[in-house]
């Protein structure tokens, strides 16, 4: 029977870094954190979500995520070796439905811009977590982000710039974030030799 016991690897690294790519060819499951946004409607003058300096909702913080939820559903998944999570619209901040995830023969795999910030909540339910760092130029890392960014038409462009700039002037503190939190850096050939041999 599935535990909470069983090794999850934990991928974090910067926006572009190649988390989603590393986690979608050796992930069984691939856990994509990044469904465990929340949802633009939550954006409210009561509650509302993290704003820019130039006042749009910040994306990159990670009071824009619910680690909680993430942590569930990770260790449910664990524990009956099945899950739901969110399908989650970048384009529209909103949920289009769920779907089920279902442990197979292969490492866990878990990834997101806030991998760090799941890493405290599924130590303390009791999962063995490992948790790496994927170590990327910043220069890299950027070209491949508005590449992608671009391609999957995720915002509009002006915002994609600027978010863009931002990520790219931030990108060491991000490192140092992972770090503070337990990560461990590794350069990305080394993290694909390591999930390969598993």
């Amino acid at each position: 029977m599935p535990s909470p016991h069983l090794p999850l690897v934990l991928l974090g690294g910067a926006s572009g870094s190649g988390k989603s790519y590393l986690a979608a060819r050796f992930g069984r499951p691939h856990v994509e954190l990044d469904s465990f946004y929340r949802e633009i409607s939550e954006h409210t003058p009561q509650s509302p979500l993290p704003l820019t300096a130039y006042e749009e909702i910040d994306w990159d913080h990670p009071d824009t995520w619910n680690s909680e939820a993430a942590a569930r559903a990770m260790l449910e998944l664990l524990q009956t070796g099945r899950t739901q999570v969110p399908k989650y619209s970048i384009a529209t901040s909103s949920y289009t439905g769920h779907r089920s995830l279902r442990l197979a023969e292969g490492p866990v795999i878990a990834e997101g811009i806030f991998a760090d910030a799941v890493l405290a909540p599924l130590l303390g339910l009791g999962v063995s977590v490992e948790p790496i760092f994927i170590q990327v130029s910043p220069i890299t890392t950027a070209v491949r982000r508005l590449v992608r960014d671009l391609r999957e038409h995720r915002k509009p462009v002006p915002f994609l710039l600027k978010r863009g700039w931002a990520l790219f002037r931030a990108e060491r503190r991000v490192r140092q974030r992972y770090l503070d939190a337990g990560f461990r850096p590794v350069p990305k050939r080394q993290v694909k030799r390591q999930l390969a041999s598993r």
